[in-house]
């Protein structure tokens, strides 16, 4: 009669146990989670001598205030060289911030759409080797979005189209601001990047 009350004893611990886990390691989100994310976004152009890159790293970090809204910022590390081959080198460098709030249609699943709305602000120098030059950028964007998760933690995200509005001073010191709208719903500035679950 013991070994029977410890063998059923057992199996309720291990399927207690096998449940939490399930419950624990479930893939999507759940109001309260904390999220890692990133992109990663890398060019380079070449035109006989002429050659141009650039590169753009922004790590994120994202929290799900109620069931589907989530708050997100990131920076930005920005990075690029033109050389125009005929000795002229003009080098890029940056730094910007991020912030808003991402709406996500099914988050407890393994596949999401979004809709998010962020705010940004980015400082980029120019400095070709003789002289410099800083633009300060604003920008309030509207992307969509598309997650998948490929694992209990991890998922491939993705964003794209949607609304943006940018402000660029040129340098300022009395030089012509550059104001810019674009509306897109096609692939032609898709991105994609990482999420990992906390």
């Amino acid at each position: 009669m013991k070994k029977i009350i410890l063998t059923v004893a057992a199996v309720f611990a291990l399927t207690f146990a096998n449940a939490q886990d399930k419950k624990e390691s479930s893939e999507g989100f759940a109001k309260g989670d904390m999220y890692l994310t990133g992109t990663a976004n890398y060019s380079s152009e070449s035109t006989g001598d002429a050659k141009a890159n650039a590169l753009t790293l922004s790590p994120g970090l994202g929290y799900f205030l109620t069931e589907n809204l989530a708050f997100e910022g990131q920076i930005a590390i920005i990075s690029g060289k033109n050389d125009d081959g005929a000795g002229t080198e003009l080098k890029t460098s940056g730094f910007g911030i991020a912030a808003g709030v991402k709406y996500f249609w099914t988050p407890a699943s393994k596949f999401s759409l979004s809709l998010g709305g962020n705010i940004s602000y980015a400082s980029v120098k120019f400095d070709d080797g003789t002289s410099d030059s800083t633009s300060k950028i604003i920008g309030v964007n509207v992307p969509l979005g598309l997650h998948y998760f490929v694992s209990d933690a991890f998922a491939i995200t993705s964003s794209w189209g949607g609304l943006g509005y940018s402000t660029n001073d040129n340098g300022g010191d009395g030089a012509d601001k550059t104001d810019s709208m674009t509306l897109g719903l096609d692939l032609s500035s898709i991105s994609f990047g990482l999420i990992y679950k906390l």
